[in-house]
């Protein structure tokens, strides 16, 4: 026997030694009243004056014999059945609603049966000092002792209706004591014994969805309502129970945890269902394609239904080649059907994730059957950086360096473009091993050193200005876009050690890459050339001897 079954066992135990007489002293001594027929001789004011045999007449509220709408339904004359209910000032009070009540508790005791259901519902409509007096449906009148309550006295109870049954039946006396107290007894000895049986067992049990909330549902197992948690609905992590379930379904559940402080009873769909990630653990392999449905989709990402209470990830990275992806929207719509590839699953932390792109043809592989190095196409400066700027072109980018955005060095790409401009490029490099592409503006445009090269050509001497002067050489200013080198080696030491920035010099230019914009000079060059004019001028004219040239040469 449970703890439960000795508690409400030694509740009848208590009630049974309890004197009955007590009780019914309890009830209104008014109860033990016959029945009376009498007759109506006057109505005065809210008093019905009534003859019932006695030395005086019985008086009776006025609203006994009116209606709803104050019609009085008797007349002087006619008779009344009433019960007298006490005394007032030696004339008797009487009830005639009381002795309706009381024929239909006679009627009652006559025709109730040990056997039968006596659960039912009563409405509390008066009060003595042992205890409440209720009425059922039917108008029957009973008595509800104060120790049978089986709640705190410390409200209003008049009109309120309970749940009861009938424990005393005293047909001398024409009463019938009820209880409230031994209702809830047998309700909680039967809730810890359905406790005990859901808690001890390994089953999964039936339960029924009394009511859903925004965190998760009550369930009615065996007459306990338990929780089961949004998070414990499905495998796929906390869902909507509402987008599953609704009130009065019926639901597999197994018991995780019980609180008997707090009598809180913790229930679990997803632990009574097959465990879908255990199912998939030695059929699902990375690098596998496998069919699934969008089910939500979020700002870094979506979420893909397997159909098999599972839940994959794709990150927003995972879903196009493009790196410039803004929102998943708009690529993907919730519902639709896609394939992708699986690129991590443990079944042990319930983690998947999958891949789209990597189904999808690369764009790099793509660009390169369409293009090769010379190319000229247009495309979408996507950012600004301090080195450069990446152009878009369908779904993959190039980048043009500082250095190839204009032919002069002090102007950088953040000069001369913004983000989303649209402008042409060629392309000077192509990297497949590291899938890279190089482009450049400067090459759509002439060199200043192609302009120079119109008017200039190998051998030429020229003037310019020292701009800067290096170890390994000088760089020299020929006009406002044209610098020039002069190696080391094609100057004498000691004019090298003797210019500075600012000086003018003069040389011959020794070579030109219009392509790449350089010009080479060369004073050795130019002292060379020089000679060779004098020998020319020499062999061209007979007047000039060769002690005059000597003679030159010392002055």
């Amino acid at each position: 026997m449970t703890e439960a079954d000795k508690k409400v066992q030694k509740d009848d135990e208590i009630f049974d030694d309890e004197d009955f007489g007590q009780l019914l002293e309890a009830f209104d001594k008014s109860n033990k009243e016959t029945i009376t027929e009498g007759i109506i001789v006057g109505i005065k004011d809210n008093e019905v004056f009534i003859d019932i045999g006695e030395k005086s007449e019985g008086i009776l509220d006025l609203s006994e014999i009116q209606d709803e709408n104050s019609n009085l339904l008797f007349k002087i004359g006619d008779k009344i059945k009433v019960a007298i209910i006490g005394s007032r000032n030696g004339k008797s009070l009487i009830s005639h609603s009381k002795a309706l009540r009381k024929e239909k508790v006679i009627w009652f005791i006559e025709n109730y049966k040990e056997d039968q259901e006596d659960i039912f519902e009563v409405k509390i409509i008066g009060k003595n000092k042992g205890g409440l007096i209720a009425i059922n449906k039917d108008n029957v009148e009973f008595f509800l002792p104060k120790s049978q309550y089986g709640f705190k006295e410390n409200g209003n109870v008049l009109n309120k209706t309970f749940k009861v049954k009938i424990i005393k039946i005293d047909k001398e006396n024409q009463s019938i004591v009820i209880s409230r107290k031994k209702i809830l007894d047998e309700e909680r000895r039967k809730r810890k014994e359905t406790i005990y049986n859901i808690t001890q067992t390994q089953d999964l049990i039936e339960g029924v969805i009394k009511k859903i909330t925004t965190y998760g549902m009550f369930v009615d197992v065996g007459g306990i309502d338990g929780l089961v948690h949004y998070s414990e609905i499905s495998y796929k992590g906390p869902v909507n129970p509402n987008l599953f379930y609704k009130e009065g379904d019926k639901v597999p559940v197994k018991v995780i945890k019980y609180d008997k402080d707090k009598k809180h009873l913790s229930l679990s769909i997803k632990a009574a269902l097959p465990d879908p990630w255990m199912e998939i653990k030695d059929t699902l392999e990375v690098g596998d394609t496998i069919k699934v449905v969008v089910s939500n989709i979020e700002s870094y990402g979506a979420f893909v239904d397997l159909g098999n209470d599972i839940e994959g990830f794709l990150h927003i990275s995972e879903i196009s080649w493009d790196k410039n992806i803004k929102t998943p929207k708009d690529y993907l719509s919730k519902g639709q059907e896609i394939d992708v590839e699986v690129i991590e699953i443990n079944p042990e932390e319930r983690r998947l994730r999958v891949s789209l792109r990597n189904l999808l043809a690369k764009p790099f592989d793509n660009f390169i059957k369409m293009h090769k190095s010379g190319d000229i196409i247009e495309g979408e400066v996507t950012s600004i950086t301090s080195f450069g700027a990446f152009v878009k072109f369908e779904s993959i980018e190039g980048l043009l360096h500082n250095e190839d955005a204009s032919w002069n060095r002090n102007i950088k790409c953040k000069d001369l473009f913004k983000s989303g401009d649209k402008i042409k490029v060629k392309i000077i490099k192509i990297d497949t091993e590291n899938q890279k592409i190089s482009l450049s503006t400067k090459e759509l445009i002439q060199s200043p050193v192609q302009n120079y090269a119109k008017k200039h050509q190998i051998g030429d001497i020229v003037k310019g200005i020292v701009r800067d002067v290096k170890e390994f050489g000088v760089f020299v200013e020929l006009s406002e876009e044209v610098d020039a080198l002069i190696h080391k080696e094609d100057i004498s030491i000691s004019d090298f050690e003797r210019l500075k920035i600012g000086d003018e010099i003069e040389a011959s230019i020794a070579f030109i890459d219009e392509k790449k914009n350089r010009i080479r000079l060369s004073v050795k060059n130019l002292l060379k050339i020089k000679e060779r004019e004098t020998l020319n001028e020499i062999n061209n004219n007979d007047k000039i001897t060769l002690g005059d040239i000597i003679k030159d040469h010392l002055s």
